[in-house]
């Protein structure tokens, strides 16, 4: 290539330029062109479809607020007027009005995004493939739909509802929230544990129409243990007359007897049946009690302790000791 052909290049090149720019840029026009004609002959329709759209999220803003009056309704209806004890219509509303509120809101959203969909678009061949789509979803979230079915079979049988105080996969604590996926619990730290429904194996429910209080206190192998029986069921009689405590017992306190020896006490055991939740707060208080009342009676509540008993050869002892018998 010449030094000339090189030179007449940008020549060649803004020729090429000036020729084609007439016709980009009428293209440029013609898109232009039909892009507002598209928008100006489509805003009716977009007018429209904004409407319906507005319509379909109102409605599901004031069906999702119908569904939390409901639940509200719910626990009103429920309501006993006793803040200290939660009955178990009580529970069972707060269960039902928190599955109303999480269940009826997915649904809610899931039924309004299909009617917004359908009006861009038609659903029917969408609904016609949901149950091939719904094959997938169930391959692909097989933990999520365990969950979900687990969860649908708690609800169903009543195994616990919120408010219950009860032990799964390992934690307990007091059921503070139920869905279909997943309960949660709060144990006696304040601890929070999400424990999903698929993993929920054996359930442990303490406060299931009744409780059951026990209370284990060893005395001394050298108390009179006769007389310590008569102690404890004495403060056991003086316990559940009192009316502080006699609401929440079911029937009066128990005194089983001597429960196990151990290594260094007596072990005697007493039981009462309480209202569901109550056995934890009159244990507390039985433990008080008696602790005084044995204090004041004489009674010996041991500490662990153990008596060895050593036993030396004489012979070795005196090849060890110097001769005397003794060491300084």
């Amino acid at each position: 290539m010449t030094p000339m052909t090189l030179l007449s290049l940008p020549t060649r090149l803004l020729s090429v330029l000036a020729a084609r720019l007439p016709q980009d840029t009428a293209q440029a026009v013609d898109v232009v062109d039909h892009i507002a004609q598209a928008v100006t002959l489509d805003t009716a329709e977009w007018v429209r479809r904004g409407v319906i759209i507005t319509a379909i999220w109102g409605s599901a803003w004031v069906t999702i607020w119908l569904i939390g009056v409901v639940a509200r309704r719910i626990l009103v209806s429920v309501d006993d007027g006793d803040d200290a004890t939660l009955s178990f219509a009580e529970k069972r509303g707060a269960t039902a009005a928190q599955l109303i509120k999480s269940v009826g809101r997915v649904g809610v959203v899931a039924v309004a995004l299909l009617f917004t969909l359908n009006v861009f678009i038609d659903i029917t061949p969408l609904l016609a493939g949901a149950g091939i789509l719904g094959l997938a979803v169930s391959f692909g979230a097989q933990s999520l739909v365990k969950d979900v079915i687990a969860g649908f079979f708690i609800l169903i049988e009543n195994q616990f509802v919120v408010g219950d105080i009860i032990e799964v996969s390992g934690v307990s604590g007091v059921v503070e929230e139920m869905t279909m996926r997943m309960v949660v619990l709060r144990d006696v730290r304040g601890t929070v544990h999400i424990v999903p429904n698929g993993q929920i194996g054996v359930v442990s429910n303490k406060t299931r129409g009744w409780s059951r209080a026990l209370v284990e206190v060893g005395v001394a192998y050298g108390a009179d243990v006769d007389r310590a029986i008569e102690v404890f069921r004495d403060e056991a009689r003086r316990m559940s007359e009192d009316p502080a405590w006699k609401d929440q017992l079911q029937a009066p306190l128990e005194v089983w007897g001597v429960e196990t020896l151990g290594d260094s006490a007596v072990v005697i055991r007493t039981v009462g049946r309480t209202a569901p939740g109550a056995q934890f707060g009159l244990q507390r208080e039985f433990n008080r009690r008696i602790k005084n009342r044995l204090d004041r009676e004489g009674i010996e509540i041991p500490f662990p302790q153990r008596t060895l008993h050593v036993r030396v050869d004489d012979d070795r002892l005196l090849r060890i000791l110097p001769q005397g018998g003794s060491s300084a």
